[in-house]
């Protein structure tokens, strides 16, 4: 068996391990091992084609609601297969970006083969050892399946799957009601596709806000078949999908049939054939290497892990942030700088989009912010383009008068979550936060009000 000496080897070659080779590799002769094929999770089965989907399910829902504007169009009719045609031929577009700037790395330090410690800092790729004075791991994460899927597994797709169908499916049961979820359930159901959504303990989307949750519970609920706790009996195949017995919400059982069940009930670390166990690293109750979460080193090895694999932060531009990073203390080993974390911005598509913007609720102490509020079912420019449902809620230290952070369900909270990020890195205050001009009339009126809100309960 071939063995060959190297600087570093980096595992995986995703927006993490891609940006990783980017900042490790002057420091000699490095690798990228890809155990799969190259394309970002974001560009194929990711980010990228769920707008894609969610961009047809919006114009069809802004066709649906043209009459209440006094707007009727005619013949009105959803190509399920057109649809899905340009899901995929975006989609290829977009992969076909990642794929060349993979194709401008030179051939001799890309690798195709599934990786394994077989020692501290050595790993065996296909009929070659690698012993490498650096290791980056970037190996991403994938589904993780119920137990109760088993028996009907030919029927089940996940994101990795459901955007290389040629049509759109009759029915789905979406088993998840986090980002993943929520954003496929709703966009397939504006797109004429009978949909249930279901979840298991009360989970919603990004929130952790028990209002937020409430108030976006309530809101599925009245646009969709959404059952936000469920309860599964004797799902098997049959006819041309899944039957099942369902309780919704602790009603009794009655059986129900999909044609497939789309399942994004969560995502694990993709570590299982690493073979860890001979890496030398410290494993945490998961089976994923211990880490320090400043400088991403794994235990005291020249060991580092970045990007969807941590476990923690699920985004692409703190994949991409740690890659770098990952890639700059692999070079300047041993001497390890901590990672610069920006603000936390976290953003979903539904409609309407939910975000959070610095601190989370729960990740607050008690008793130390006020919470400024605003519906947006009275605000004015939401109301005019008829996209009035929402809430907002901005976190405020009390002593300090800080703006901490913030959880919206609301039209367009892109664009109002980036604000708030943005305020939050700069550390402003809310009566700094209201001396910036607002126009009217726009949505950041709403947050102005929210912002009012905060101040008045800071007095």
């Amino acid at each position: 068996m071939v063995v060959q000496k190297i600087k570093t080897a980096i595992i995986g070659t995703g927006t993490a391990g891609l940006n990783a080779y980017r900042a490790v590799k002057s420091l000699g002769k490095t690798i990228l091992i890809e155990g799969g094929q190259y394309g970002t999770t974001c560009a194929r089965v990711g980010c990228m084609p769920s707008k894609l989907l969610i961009a047809a399910a919006d114009s069809a829902h802004h066709t649906a609601i043209a009459p209440q504007f006094g707007v009727h169009p005619k013949d009105i009719k959803i190509d399920g297969a057109k649809v899905m045609d340009r899901v995929k031929r975006e989609r290829d577009r977009f992969v076909g970006f990642v794929l060349e700037s993979v194709e401008n790395i030179p051939t001799e330090d890309r690798l195709i083969g599934r990786a394994e410690f077989i020692a501290p800092m050595a790993l065996k790729v296909n009929n070659q050892i690698l012993e490498a004075e650096r290791i980056i791991i970037a190996t991403g994460s994938r589904t993780v399946y119920p137990e109760y899927l088993k028996p009907v597994m030919p029927k089940v797709i996940t994101n990795e799957e459901v955007f290389y169908l040629n049509d759109l499916p009759k029915s789905l049961l979406v088993i998840g009601t986090g980002v993943i979820g929520l954003e496929l359930a709703q966009a397939f159901h504006r797109l004429g596709v009978r949909v249930t959504v279901v979840g298991r303990g009360g989970r919603i989307g990004i929130f952790s806000d028990p209002s937020l949750r409430q108030y976006a519970a309530e809101h599925l609920e009245k646009t969709m078949d959404f059952v936000a706790n469920a309860k599964f009996k004797d799902l098997r195949l049959g006819g041309d999908g899944v039957l099942g017995l369902i309780s919704r919400n602790g009603s009794e059982f009655q059986e129900e049939s999909w044609e497939y069940i789309l399942c994004a009930a969560g995502r694990v670390s993709n570590v299982d054939s690493l073979n860890l166990k001979d890496s030398g690293l410290r494993l945490n109750h998961l089976g994923l290497p211990q880490f320090n979460r400043q400088t991403l080193q794994c235990s005291e090895l020249p060991v580092f892990l970045c990007g969807d694999v941590t476990n923690e932060f699920q985004l692409l531009h703190e994949a991409s942030d740690e890659g770098r990073h990952a890639g700059l203390n692999a070079l300047n080993y041993p001497n390890l700088s901590p990672i610069q974390r920006r603000s936390p911005l976290n953003i979903a598509f539904t409609d309407p989009q939910m975000a959070i913007s610095g601190q989370a609720y729960s990740d607050l102490v008690p008793e130390s912010f006020v919470t400024g509020r605003v519906s947006f079912e009275n605000q004015g420019r939401s109301r005019i383009m008829l996209i009035n449902h929402g809430l907002m809620h901005v976190y405020a230290d009390k002593e300090t008068t800080r703006f901490l952070g913030a959880e919206i369900y609301g039209p367009q909270a892109e664009h109002l979550a980036h604000l708030l990020s943005w305020s939050h890195q700069m550390k402003l205050t809310i009566p700094q936060m209201l001396d910036m001009p607002f126009y009217h009339p726009v949505i950041e009126e709403g947050l102005r009000t929210a912002l009012r809100d905060a101040e008045q309960k800071l007095k």
